[in-house]
């Protein structure tokens, strides 16, 4: 850092961080993605839930070799940054996923596997429909020594939509942990005070992702002055409550909380409709939203920590060398950017932001 922590630092320097949270689509939409997390970002754990999901270690690998060609012809303005990120692949959890396939994308590289309740978010349809039908798989999970992914809320109708996280914890996660003690979990974007507890008072085995519009937001910011879809996630923003509880979390310093953006792009026009798409698209500034978030509390200091050591570590993989620099500085964001033929509307469009990534 340039200055010390009293005095509000100018400019912070860490270790380049990395994403374990992030969706790329595919195809145009990949193209058009891509260069934003990998300027920022040494690494991305990539959620595979494309049409039709990633189900398959050929798959998987294949999908790699598409994210890799689209950053070769990025023509990024710093193609040796973008040239040097690597995506982190993962498998898509179905009822029916077989031990093997698990055991040949462990051998082959990939990293996780996720599970989506069927229905849960944005292509799930494929998603797991009873979790005691991926026993087996997750048996071999365990065994392996992988992780498991979890969007972790229920689909029941009978239950809030604000509440579909905790009852997940209760009536799900806590059965999944007596089981499978052994498992590495991560619970996925995570949104309530009882979840951080939760992750808070678990072993070594559990951990979670934050992401940085719900440490920046509550669920007010989707209506204000009207309805503002480019504000609707799934899980969806919370109580103030809880946005607290996620930012004291994110900066407590506690090993168990790391950065995963869930960045997530959808055409203007689809998230602008009567049945509009969930999620934000935040990795165009993901570092300069998370900077904000943890200057708003003076935890600048345990930003490092958060976004470039925890996530490594959990997943046993090394911490990256490279360094970035991050500004105190206002900054427009763009009302638009390209996608093909259409825009995508990052988070803060048009706003200014706190901080900017200067390298």
């Amino acid at each position: 850092m340039s200055a010390s922590l009293d005095q509000k630092p100018f400019e912070i320097t860490i270790t380049r961080p990395d994403d374990w949270h992030v969706h790329l689509r595919d195809g145009e939409a990949l193209e058009r993605v891509v260069a934003h997390t990998a300027f920022q970002f040494g690494r991305a754990v990539v959620m595979p839930n494309l049409k039709p999901p990633v189900t398959t270690t050929e798959q998987a690998l294949a999908y790699k070799g598409r994210i890799l060609s689209a950053l070769a012809a990025s023509n990024h303005p710093d193609q040796n940054k973008v040239s040097s990120f690597e995506p982190l692949m993962t498998l898509y959890l179905t009822d029916t996923t077989a031990p093997q396939e698990l055991e040949r994308a462990h051998a082959a590289g990939v990293v996780a596997v996720k599970l989506y309740p069927f229905g849960a978010t944005t292509n799930s349809d494929s998603g797991v429909t009873d979790i005691r039908k991926t026993y087996p798989a997750l048996e071999a999970l365990q065994r392996l020594g992988m992780p498991l992914l979890i969007h972790a809320e229920v689909t029941d109708p009978s239950v809030d939509l604000f509440d579909r996280e905790a009852v997940f914890i209760d009536k799900h996660l806590v059965a999944i942990r007596k089981d499978f003690p052994e498992l590495k979990i991560v619970i996925e974007h995570i949104t309530t005070l009882e979840a951080a507890q939760y992750v808070q008072d678990g072993d070594s085995h559990l951990a979670a992702t934050i992401t940085a519009h719900h440490l920046l937001y509550n669920r007010n910011a989707i209506f204000t002055g009207g309805i503002r879809p480019h504000y609707y996630c799934l899980p969806v923003l919370k109580r103030e409550t809880h946005r607290l509880a996620l930012v004291k979390a994110a900066t407590s310093g506690s090993s168990k909380f790391f950065l995963g953006t869930d960045s997530a792009p959808h055409a203007a026009h689809l998230k602008e409709h009567a049945s509009g798409c969930a999620g934000c698209y935040t990795a165009f500034s993901a570092m300069e939203l998370y900077a904000e978030a943890f200057d708003a509390v003076g935890a600048m200091d345990k930003l490092e920590a958060f976004a470039s050591f925890n996530g490594a570590d959990f997943y046993g993989l090394p911490r990256n060398v490279g360094k970035i620099t991050l500004r105190r500085e206002s900054c427009q964001m763009p009302e638009s950017l390209a996608f093909g033929n259409a825009k995508l509307i990052p988070l803060r469009a048009g706003e200014s932001l706190q901080w900017r990534f200067v390298v």
